[in-house]
C-alpha cells in the first residue's frame, strides 16, 4: 500500500510540475484564430504595439518621456487564380494611412513580379516587419539614407540558394510625386545552410535620379543622381545570431550649395537565444555625415520575450554618443499582439 501511495503521489507530482509546460505549449485560441483568418486566399495579418519611452536628460532623445502606440497595422494578402497575388496594408497609429497596395504575378516559385507600394530592399534592417524588428527601432541608416515605402515595380527571385531584388520607383515614398526621373534598386544575396543555422550574404545599390528630393529624415536635399551602396552579412542559429552591415550613399547636397555630401551608415548585432522564449542582444549604430560635420553612435542592449505565440515584449536601453556633447541615456519598452 506504501508503494502505491508513493507511486500515487509521485505521478501527481510530475503531472503539476509539468501542467504549465503543457499549457504554454497548447494555444488553442490561437489555433482557432489562425484557422478562421489565415489560408492561401485571404490571411489576415495583425499588428497592435503598446509603448513607453523615458529619457533621462534631454527631452528630445528617445522620444523624451510617454506612452505611446507603436504600429497599428492590418495586413491583407492571398493569392487568386493563375498566379496572380494581392496585399493590402494599413496602418492606424495618427491617422489611416497606406503601407502596402500591391497586385502581382508568380512567374514560378522562384520568381514574382510587384506593381505598388513596396519596401525597396535598400537595408537589411528594413525588411522585417515591426514585431519582428530585434529592437524597437530600426538602425538609423534606414530612416536617414531611404524612404520605408517606395512606389513602382519590383522583381522578386529566389533561384537555389541566391536571391535577388530588382526595382524601378518613383523615389518619392508614398507621397506619389514625381519629376519623370525614377530611382532604381537592387539587391543580390546568398545564403549558406549551416549546421542548426543560416549564414547570409547580401549587397545593395541604387540610383536616384530625382531632383531635389529629401534624403531620408535628414533635411538634406539632393540635387539629382544620388548614388546608394553598401552590403551586410547575416548570421543565425540556435544558440547565437547576428548582423553586419555597411551603407553609404553620395549626393549634390542642395543645403551645401551643390557640393557633394557622403553619409555613412553602419551596425553591428550579436544576440543570444538564452531560452525558447528569451533573447539577449546588443547593437553598435554609427553614422557619419562628412559635410555636415556630425557623427555619432548609438549603442542599444535589449531584451526580448515571445509570452504566447501572439503576445511579446521588447525592453531597450540606449545611450547616444556624440563628440562634444553629453551621453544621453534612454529606456524604451513596448508590449506587443501579432497575429
Amino acid at each position: 500500500m506504501k508503494k502505491i501511495f508513493t507511486f500515487a503521489a509521485s505521478t501527481i507530482l510530475i503531472s503539476l510540475l509539468t501542467l504549465p509546460i503543457f499549457a504554454q505549449n497548447q494555444e488553442p485560441m490561437a489555433d482557432r484564430l489562425e484557422d478562421r483568418l489565415k489560408s492561401d486566399i485571404f490571411n489576415v495579418g495583425i499588428l497592435l504595439q503598446s509603448e513607453g519611452v523615458f529619457s533621462f536628460n534631454d527631452d528630445d532623445f528617445n522620444g523624451g518621456r510617454q506612452f505611446d502606440l507603436g504600429a497599428t497595422r492590418l495586413d491583407i494578402r492571398g493569392n487568386v487564380d493563375n498566379g496572380f497575388l494581392y496585399r493590402f496594408q494599413l496602418d492606424f497609429r495618427r491617422q489611416t494611412s497606406i503601407l502596402d497596395a500591391q497586385v502581382g504575378y508568380r512567374f514560378s516559385d522562384n520568381m514574382r513580379i510587384i506593381a505598388g507600394a513596396f519596401k525597396p530592399f535598400l537595408s537589411a534592417d528594413l525588411d522585417p516587419n515591426p514585431g519582428n524588428t530585434d529592437f524597437m527601432n530600426r538602425a538609423r541608416q534606414v530612416g536617414t539614407m531611404m524612404n520605408s515605402r517606395e512606389i513602382g515595380l519590383t522583381l522578386l527571385g529566389e533561384p537555389g540558394s541566391f536571391n535577388y531584388r530588382i526595382g524601378i520607383y518613383n523615389g518619392t515614398g508614398l507621397s506619389r510625386d514625381n519629376d519623370n526621373r525614377f530611382l532604381y534598386t537592387a539587391r543580390l544575396g546568398y545564403t549558406a545552410d549551416l549546421n542548426g543555422g543560416t549564414f547570409e550574404l547580401g549587397f545593395n545599390g541604387a540610383f536616384d535620379e530625382t531632383r531635389m528630393n529629401n534624403v531620408g529624415n535628414t533635411g538634406l536635399v539632393s540635387m539629382g543622381d544620388r548614388i546608394l551602396y553598401g552590403g551586410f552579412v547575416k548570421l543565425d542559429t540556435s544558440t547565437i545570431f547576428g548582423t553586419a552591415e555597411i551603407l553609404q550613399t553620395t549626393f549634390d547636397a542642395a543645403n551645401f550649395g551643390g557640393n557633394k555630401e557622403t553619409i555613412t551608415g553602419f551596425y553591428a548585432t550579436i544576440g543570444s537565444n538564452v531560452s525558447a522564449k528569451d533573447q539577449l542582444l546588443v547593437r553598435w549604430d554609427h553614422l557619419d555625415f562628412d559635410l555636415r560635420g556630425d557623427s555619432s553612435d548609438l549603442i542599444t542592449a535589449g531584451w526580448n520575450h515571445q509570452a504566447t505565440r501572439l503576445i511579446s515584449f521588447q525592453l531597450n536601453l540606449l545611450a547616444l554618443l556624440e563628440e562634444d556633447e553629453d551621453t544621453q541615456i534612454g529606456v524604451s519598452g513596448v508590449m506587443q499582439f501579432q497575429f
